[in-house]
């Protein structure tokens, strides 16, 4: 079972984690950079909401079950409300956003994710290297 969670809601998330930076802190946090472990550390003792956007929850969903260490579902049930984690879900502003970055980045998801962080002003969480050349958005890498 996933260990790690949060519950106070007081306060506004400040990061958005991509998909795999969810997966790793939630299953496989030696896997973190440093700086991540650090940052999302510093999260968890600030009991600060770590955001995840809606679309995170679509590529979990769809990850091959042999892959992780646990199953699909009880990543998805460390993400339920209460424990520490907003999902910001997609809305017209998002889409919008991921129309006018233009093509610096193909994968449709990543697109979805980094339009997330620019709309709502939060550092993106990620180890991405497309994401980071593409400077769209404030990294923890």
């Amino acid at each position: 079972m996933v260990g790690r969670k949060l519950y106070v809601w007081a306060v506004t998330p400040r990061l958005l984690l991509d998909t795999h930076i969810v997966i790793r802190w939630l299953v496989e946090p030696e896997r973190l950079s440093r700086e991540q472990d650090r940052i999302l550390t510093q999260a968890e003792r600030r009991a600060e909401p770590l955001a995840v956007s809606a679309v995170s929850l679509v590529e979990i969903g769809v990850i091959p079950g042999n892959r992780l260490r646990i199953s699909v579902s009880e990543i998805l049930r460390a993400l339920e409300p209460g424990a520490g984690f907003q999902i910001v879900p997609m809305d017209l502003v998002i889409a919008a956003e991921i129309a006018a970055m233009g093509d610096s980045l193909r994968d449709p998801n990543d697109r979805a994710i980094v339009a997330t962080a620019r709309v709502h002003g939060l550092r993106l969480v990620t180890s991405d290297e497309r994401i980071i050349a593409s400077k769209l958005v404030p990294v923890v890498e």
